[in-house]
């Protein structure tokens, strides 16, 4: 690879857009959902997709890819496995950071602020509107911990099958909503000659504060 691809020449320029601070939306909600429209709109790839980046109590981190479900005033909603490794770091620490990448765009958005779980009845809700093959595989898997091969989870699917042929799948209680509530948001538009436009929000106890960084 080394000899057919140069990692250091490869670059693009950003010309799509601008993001000024007349443009932008002075609550930092009502830009996001504006970009998030627009990245709807386009019908780009996965635009619900957001790494989602935790920490142990130490300060160890990890990311990963997961999809946002419900945003509004409150934060964002998203569900996984509470014994998941992100769950026990969120249980450890429950500050994270959110990061939406809409490459068609040329544009990224950053969000932190505090975890907490959802009510289990917002958690219900949503697990039941599930495709069946998803809330069956949500209770086989046993998420981020070691399994023998993919053999023992596809026995495992097939058990909890037959263990729900005659009964409701209900939600279990290893699994679940996490909402978090922002209190910083940074919009990125790529702008030529790396000169980006980086906006951001902080909240200051009585609204939303906006600044822009240099790129």
């Amino acid at each position: 690879m080394a000899e057919k691809y140069r990692l250091e020449d490869i670059r693009q320029e950003y010309l799509l857009k601008e993001l000024t601070e007349e443009q932008a939306d002075k609550d930092a909600l009502g830009q996001f959902n504006k970009w998030l429209e627009e990245a709807l709109i386009s019908e780009i790839a996965e635009p619900t997709a957001m790494t989602l980046a935790t920490a142990t109590k130490n300060g160890t981190p990890s990311a990963r890819i997961v999809l946002l479900k419900h945003a509004d005033a409150n934060g964002f909603q998203f569900y996984t496995n509470y014994d998941s490794r992100k769950g026990n770091e969120l249980e450890q620490n429950p500050k994270a950071a959110l990061l939406f990448f809409w490459p068609d765009l040329q544009r990224q958005v950053r969000i932190e602020g505090v975890v907490k779980k959802l009510n289990p009845s917002v958690s219900d809700h949503y697990f039941n509107s599930r495709p069946v093959g998803s809330r069956l595989g949500a209770i086989a898997s046993p998420q981020s911990k070691i399994i023998s091969g993919r053999k023992e989870l596809e026995e495992r699917l097939v058990q909890v099958k037959e263990e729900h042929t005659d009964k409701d799948i209900e939600r279990p209680a290893y699994w679940g909503g996490y909402l978090l509530i922002p209190d910083y948001f940074e919009f990125w538009q790529g702008r030529e000659n790396r000169l980006h436009d980086r906006i951001t929000y902080i909240l200051d106890g009585t609204g939303w504060v906006m600044n822009r960084l240099a790129p």
